[in-house]
């Protein structure tokens, strides 16, 4: 997800300073997704550069607010309209990893191969174990597309039959 687009939407809704930026991203990504509270504060500072939020008077506090600009609502309207093509590159660590094990010598790429597939069917279950229990539309939407992810990327691992 587009962390530039997220906050402009959650700051679409209402203003909010970072740490309320970063507290509702993380609920509504169902803590699946934290950013870093520096990653927010960089980030709203690029929004604002780019004239898409603009700082509100604070509220007595030493926190100030953002809120969208006309430029930012624009903005956020453009990226929620476009569709998003799939990508077929392919660099992903799990794929690296296994690639590079299976033409490194001496790397036990069975093991290595074995081990990731145990990883992955642990992480899975725990997702499909989360996922039975009432969450937000938002943090169910977020664990279903991990749980699809994360089948085929067993299915792919489970296809390997490296030599020892």
């Amino acid at each position: 997800m587009s962390v530039r687009h997220g906050l402009l939407a959650l700051l679409q809704r209402e203003p909010m300073h970072g740490y309320q930026l970063r507290s509702a991203f993380s609920k509504i990504a169902g803590n699946l997704n934290p950013l870093n509270i520096g990653q927010v504060y960089s980030t709203l500072s690029r929004l604002e550069r780019d004239g898409l939020v603009r700082s509100h008077p604070s509220d007595g506090s030493r926190q100030h607010p953002y809120g969208t600009t006309d430029a930012g609502t624009a903005e956020l309207a453009n990226w929620l309209t476009a569709s998003v093509a799939p990508t077929d590159r392919a660099h992903n660590e799990v794929l690296i990893k296994v690639v590079l094990a299976l033409v490194t010598p001496g790397v036990n790429a069975k093991a290595v191969v074995e081990q990731q597939r145990t990883q992955t069917a642990r992480t899975l279950q725990e997702l499909t174990s989360r996922s039975a229990q009432a969450e937000p539309l938002p943090t169910q939407l977020t664990i279903d597309r991990l749980i699809f992810r994360l089948e085929a990327e067993l299915r792919w691992l489970e296809s390997i039959d490296p030599q020892p």
